[in-house]
């Protein structure tokens, strides 16, 4: 699976992990999936989402059916780009992108929900 997110994108994204840190962020992720690519189009805060120190989290049940919700990200304030076992616990689409500080382009991973890391490269 191949992750394609747009740099102007993902430079929002982090942006706003940058403005709520040390606080955590959770956004869901829209795009399109196609013959084992995805490419991220859009983000969305999540109705109902809460976060704090150490946790950001949704009410998955809550959320309306939207097809093109293809996964999530969120922050990790500690500097881990890696998925805890609460994260994979929660997974909720295809993709789960982890957004370390420092928030940069370099200190973000994708994972399927296994946690396995997926390769993403940046358009724009």
């Amino acid at each position: 699976m191949k992750i394609t997110i747009g740099r102007g994108l993902l430079e929002s994204v982090l942006e706003l992990a940058r403005e709520l840190h040390p606080q955590e962020v959770v956004l869901l992720l829209r795009g399109k999936v196609s013959r084992g690519e995805i490419l991220i189009e859009d983000f969305l805060l999540p109705p109902f989402a809460s976060a704090g120190l150490g946790f950001a989290q949704f009410p998955s049940h809550m959320l309306p059916i939207d097809f093109s919700i293809v996964g999530t990200a969120h922050s990790h304030p500690s500097g881990s780009a890696s998925p805890s076992v609460t994260d994979l616990n929660h997974f909720y689409g295809r993709v789960m992108l982890i957004l370390a500080h420092p928030y940069r382009e370099t200190s973000v991973a994708a994972y399927n929900s296994r946690g396995e890391r997926l390769p993403f490269s940046l358009e724009g």
